[in-house]
């Protein structure tokens, strides 16, 4: 009960904190450290993250700071997404799906490294300008300056709706929220600050996963008593984590994530192609 509650409350940590980082890591948690089977370990992390995120977004809420159209549009664009998903995850051989899950790990931090490394070689006037440069040449989704609102058209509705598909997608087959996927996609198409990706990627993440339990729930899908200990010290892991946020530095943070991520989808592969290596406990 103590590793549950501990596993939990670190997930919560972590989404409160990058607004992605637990949904990636929930399942490996449940699956590596709890012993449960993927198809158990889905529906607990969906749950867990999902409750998370909600309460995450409620505070964005509450702050004003949550694209709310967006979030509505990438969430129900995932949610047609989410139950093909789910029936690839209940019918596609267990190994296959660890190495597409490992894999889908592995490029999140390649990622993360990257960005990371791009901000810390930017400095003063020069990164303001490469920023201001790339607002007006590459962002799909722009701010209007007069209104603080974004501009609606068919280039942002089509990019925003992609990425709620791919994170519906992800979050039915794989269970793993869909926040790697959103806050990335989010900050390189749009030119919404940073706090207001993470908290508008946490509704998404919410609507999504909320979506998908409840279409688990309706055919038969339960969870048991650790699964809820599990989904409770996440809540508490993401309070924790709101509180954390401005305290760590997001490049440190950031790094230090991508390492995680990148060590435990190495475990994984291992785990799954060449057990006589890291047998099951």
């Amino acid at each position: 009960m103590l590793l549950t509650l501990l596993l939990g409350t670190a997930i919560g940590c972590l989404l409160g904190l990058t607004g992605a980082g637990g949904g990636i890591l929930a399942v490996p948690a449940l699956v590596l450290g709890l012993g449960f089977s993927l198809t158990d370990a889905t529906p607990v992390s969906l749950l867990a993250v999902g409750a998370a995120a909600l309460l995450g977004s409620l505070d964005g809420l509450r702050k004003g700071i949550v694209r709310y159209k967006a979030a509505l549009l990438m969430a129900a664009a995932g949610a047609l997404l989410t139950p093909l998903g789910i029936w690839i995850a209940h019918n596609a051989p267990t190994r296959w799906l660890m190495n597409v899950f490992a894999l889908v790990m592995l490029i999140a931090a390649v990622r993360m490294l990257a960005q990371s490394r791009n901000s810390a070689g930017e400095s003063g006037a020069l990164a303001k300008q490469h920023t201001q440069a790339l607002s007006v040449r590459h962002k799909n989704c722009m701010l209007d300056p007069a209104t603080g609102k974004l501009k609606w058209d068919l280039r942002c509705t089509l990019t925003l709706a992609g990425i709620g598909s791919c994170a519906g997608l992800l979050t039915g087959m794989l269970g793993v929220g869909g926040g790697f996927l959103i806050v990335p996609a989010f900050r390189r198409f749009s030119n919404v600050g940073m706090h207001g990706i993470v908290a508008t990627s946490l509704m998404v993440i919410a609507l999504v996963s909320g979506s998908a339990v409840i279409g688990m729930l309706i055919h038969g899908v339960r969870i048991g008593t650790g699964g809820w200990i599990f989904v409770m010290a996440a809540l508490a892991g993401m309070l924790l984590g709101r509180v954390l946020m401005p305290l760590i530095p997001a490049r440190l943070l950031q790094r230090i994530f991508a390492l995680v991520v990148f060590a435990v989808a190495l475990f994984l592969l291992i785990r799954t192609n060449l057990p006589f290596i890291l047998p099951a406990a």
